[in-house]
């Protein structure tokens, strides 16, 4: 049995961190379902970027330009399209699971991370569009972000809430979700809204490669995702979830973002087989999940208790790292690549209009 198939079965979610047209097209997303145990997919600007350079979307730019849609509205025409059809193959996932897996994502515009109002009117309206059960709208966690995942899950709206990077600020989202599913249980509406919380882990090994010892690399991602994995753990036992899911509502589930490994030198799969446990999502890169495949091992789960997180912790801030101050920064700093990325996808598709035209 492959790497991936065995951590399905141990209760971990497989999901890819990639879609373009062309995937779509050849059948590749559905390989990834069949032979990969892939159950979900994630999206970002970036892919769809890179996937707009490569020219796979010529043809559609070209007959959507004559619309007299902006940039902005032509990206989200494309990548509705594509996340739709995506939707439709994962569908059979999600239905077979009562709708706990076999989800696909959907950012709204990173221009809104601070923009409580416009997060929300854009997180409802592109749910609306993409009119599909399995489809989840990506706000980011920032502390303007929050109370728009509230009103959005009050709303019926499916959230991936991402840009975490601690546990501080999972807990967080998770009580942002909380709150917006406790408002349809007080309206006696379906409280079962679909949510996932997404955690970034290789930035924070990057972030402090060359501030700390060479035993301490590659080991702070790691122990802030046991740390967060805690935080997770307890929440799921206590009282308040325990109320809602008796009331037919469900657990926010903690994702693993950024998975690929940054540093050369170490493996391939540090954030895969490091971050392995039931009931959390792995979203991955194809060659991330290439490699797992081919050579990845499944050991013992993550420790329920954050094992020996602390210890490590300690280390990092003896060694001159304040935990909280860069998880802030990180959360900042990925704001602000998340802008970049979108401008430069925007200004693509502006560039490939006026080509095509």
């Amino acid at each position: 049995m492959k790497p991936t198939q065995t951590l399905h079965e141990h209760g971990q979610s497989l999901w890819l961190d990639n879609i373009t047209r062309g995937m779509l097209d050849s059948g590749q997303i559905q390989a990834y379902i069949d032979k990969y145990a892939v159950t979900g997919l994630t999206s970002n600007p970036s892919i769809f970027d890179k996937a707009i350079e490569s020219g796979l979307y010529d043809d559609a730019i070209r007959e959507k330009s004559a619309t007299g849609l902006s940039d902005e509205e032509l990206f989200f025409e494309l990548a509705i399209e594509d996340l739709r059809r995506a939707a439709d193959e994962f569908l059979p996932v999600h239905e077979r699971t009562d709708g706990v897996d076999g989800w696909v994502s959907l950012e709204v515009s990173p221009l809104l991370a601070y923009d409580t109002a416009a997060t929300i009117e854009a997180a409802k309206a592109l749910s609306a569009r993409a009119a599909r059960p399995n489809l989840l709208i990506k706000i980011p966690g920032t502390a303007e972000g929050l109370p728009a995942i509230t009103e959005c899950v009050a709303s019926g709206v499916p959230v991936n809430v991402t840009l975490l990077f601690s546990a501080e600020q999972y807990r967080a989202a998770a009580e942002a979700y909380l709150a917006g599913v406790e408002r349809r249980l007080a309206r006696e509406l379906d409280p079962a809204v679909g949510s996932v919380a997404s955690v970034f882990m290789s930035r924070w090994d990057v972030a402090v490669a060359e501030r700390v010892p060479d035993e301490l690399k590659e080991q702070l991602g790691l122990a802030v995702g046991l740390d967060t994995y805690r935080a997770y753990r307890r929440l799921m036992d206590s009282d308040r979830v325990q109320r809602v899911q008796n009331s037919g509502g469900r657990m926010q589930r903690l994702l693993w973002a950024s998975t690929k490994t940054k540093d050369p030198a170490a493996s391939d799969t540090l954030y895969v087989h490091g971050l392995a446990a039931p009931f959390t999502i792995n979203t991955m890169p194809d060659a991330t999940l290439q490699a797992f495949y081919e050579h990845g091992e499944v050991g013992a789960p993550m420790p329920a208790d954050g094992g020996d997180c602390d210890a490590i912790l300690a280390r990092f801030r003896d060694a001159g790292v304040d935990v909280a101050e860069l998880a802030a920064k990180l959360q900042t700093d990925g704001a602000k690549s998340f802008v970049a990325a979108w401008n430069d996808l925007m200004h693509r598709i502006s560039e490939q209009r006026t080509a095509l035209t």
